[in-house]
């Protein structure tokens, strides 16, 4: 389970650092895909092997079907950690988060989001101001 939000200065290369202690859940590598909103989805290989599985399942008779196969394989990469713990965030990946400097690295249970700072900061207010009426309508 990954839990927290950690900030990190983008490297020169395009680099960040995984939080150490989700590292060892890493180690087989990640898939790097655009998220739904602005920010990037690190998934770990088993869980991205679900994702996959599921899709495939859809019929590609249906329009929305090949549109969200386009867009979660064709906007995904194979990322591996390097030996000080980074990855590196292809730039196709850094533009559609809107991605600079700083990062969050968030953890979101059964995979991780890579937000800009100032993107997470906006999403973090909305997440509280919400967060009552989005629990109400979440089904039981």
């Amino acid at each position: 389970m990954f839990l927290g939000a950690y900030e990190y200065k983008i490297d020169e290369k395009g680099r960040i650092p995984l939080p150490p202690k989700f590292r060892e859940q890493l180690r087989e590598g990640l898939i790097l895909s655009q998220g739904l909103e602005k920010y990037i989805a690190a998934y770990p290989i088993p869980e991205w092997n679900k994702i996959a599985e599921k899709l495939a399942t859809l019929p590609p008779t249906r329009s929305k079907a090949r549109r969200m196969n386009r867009f979660t394989f064709a906007t995904a990469f194979d990322i591996e950690i390097d030996g000080q713990g980074r990855i590196m965030l292809p730039s196709r990946l850094r533009e559609h988060a809107e991605i600079k400097e700083s990062v969050i690295v968030a953890g979101v249970n059964n995979y991780l989001e890579v937000w800009s700072k100032e993107n997470w900061e906006a999403e973090g207010a909305l997440m509280v101001e919400e967060a009552w009426q989005t629990s109400e309508s979440m089904e039981r």
